[in-house]
């Protein structure tokens, strides 16, 4: 019973271990797509503040209904 406790314990610390370095590859990656592509990230969200000012006012006016 203590082995499988034992081995159970160290799967979960190898899993933790794994997740922790895939999130680290993907902050990594992240940063250098943005980095990369700076001017089409900024392009992307200056036509998304208009959709985002209406549904933003969508919200204001379903709330003021109430």
């Amino acid at each position: 019973m203590g082995e499988e406790t034992k081995r159970n314990g160290s799967k979960k610390i190898l899993a933790t271990f794994f997740k922790v370095i895939l999130g680290l590859i993907f902050l990594g990656l992240g940063a250098a797509a943005i980095l990369k592509w700076w001017v089409s990230l900024l392009m992307v969200v200056q036509g998304c503040i208009g959709l985002f000012l209406i549904l933003a006012g969508v919200i204001t006016l379903a709330i003021a209904k109430e």
